[in-house]
């Protein structure tokens, strides 16, 4: 037998994408393999996203609100939608339950998914609910759509796009790293007050309460940009870049001071002694968007402060670098969050 830990997650995932027959409906664009599965919705392609999140593998209630953990689970599924650059229409939620958790519980967890569905533009249509004998589980389901013309795929960018990402990276790692530093204190004093000062809160707002960027598919449309490849950072700027580019058949260079960091960012990486680029490049949960254009494109982004060019593609597969301002280059690596290994 296979131990799961050999293959990892995208290891698994490409063995069920090979053994995935055929699609046997004309109406069915794209499956396994994207951010959204894509269906022939005539002038529109239709968008279908979907995620679960495991009390113990994605959240800890010690220190997550059920508010904020209702809101994120509908933006992490929302997030999916934007990287193919279509908005979100409807919502599905479906919930497991252990005995443990009073009604109060359950109403404090939507009133978090109303909140996001309201910010969002979606309709909560259904779901279903079910005992778990394991803690809370949530899977989220997210339709959304796109005019044919916008659609953008991971495995479309070109050698010698623009690489971008929006907003900054390697919060929500730093965020995490708080809140797991304040459950050790409490656990072995549980007199203790948490810590978390004022000037941390950005950190901590990041990783329990992540937002989706479909304002920058408003803007992008706004614009008259189409991006040549896209995807959100869920999994850590490395992960998603090496995703973009073996998809595409890509290299490409990233200028590690271009990466956009904030400053609370950068002062909760020296709290906890960790470089500030490793936690963009690997941390994850940022939930930003990654995406590529062409050179003549981005002179419509070059003063947007929503949007970075962190780089560039080149036509050397092999060659996924980090470039420092020292002029040395080094592979780029996925290193961030590993399902098969919690």
């Amino acid at each position: 037998m296979t131990d799961l830990n050999t293959i990892g997650e995208i290891g698994l995932i490409e063995r069920i994408r090979q053994a995935t027959p055929a699609p046997a409906h004309a109406e069915t664009v794209r499956g396994i393999g994207d951010d959204a599965a894509v269906f022939d919705w005539g002038d529109d392609y239709g968008l279908l996203a979907t995620d679960m999140l495991v009390e113990g593998i994605h959240f800890d209630l010690t220190y997550v609100p059920l508010k904020h953990l209702g809101y994120k689970a509908i933006a992490v599924n929302v997030s999916d939608i934007a990287a193919m650059n279509g908005l979100p229409i409807q919502v599905t939620v479906n919930i497991g339950l252990s005995s443990r958790f009073p009604v109060e519980a359950v109403d404090e967890l939507y009133e978090g998914i109303r909140a996001a569905c309201e910010a969002y533009n979606v309709d909560l249509v259904g779901g279903d609910t079910t005992a778990s004998r394991s803690g809370l589980i949530i899977s989220v389901s997210v339709l959304g759509k796109v005019p044919k013309e916008l659609i953008t795929y991971r495995n479309t960018a070109q050698p010698n796009d623009v690489v971008c990402v929006t907003g900054d990276l390697g919060a929500a790692y730093l965020g995490l790293q708080l809140l797991e530093r304040e459950k050790q204190v409490f656990l072995a004093d549980p007199n203790m007050q948490p810590n978390l000062s004022e000037e941390r809160a950005y950190l901590v707002e990041r990783q329990l309460r992540p937002d989706a960027r479909t304002d920058v598919v408003h803007e992008l449309r706004d614009l008259g940009v189409l991006p040549t490849a896209m995807i959100d950072i869920s999994d850590g700027l490395a992960s998603e870049l090496l995703h973009i580019c073996r998809q595409s058949g890509t290299g490409a260079v990233i200028f590690d001071e271009n990466i956009p960091v904030d400053d609370q960012t950068h002062l909760g990486a020296d709290e906890f002694k960790i470089s500030p680029i490793t936690a963009s490049l690997n941390g994850g949960e940022d939930y930003e968007l990654l995406f590529t254009v062409r050179p003549q494109e981005f002179d419509k982004l070059a003063n947007n402060p929503r949007i970075t060019a962190i780089g560039y593609l080149t036509n050397d597969p092999n060659q996924i670098t980090l470039a420092t301002k020292a002029g040395q280059q080094t592979p780029i690596r996925a290193q961030g969050w590993e399902a098969m290994q919690k």
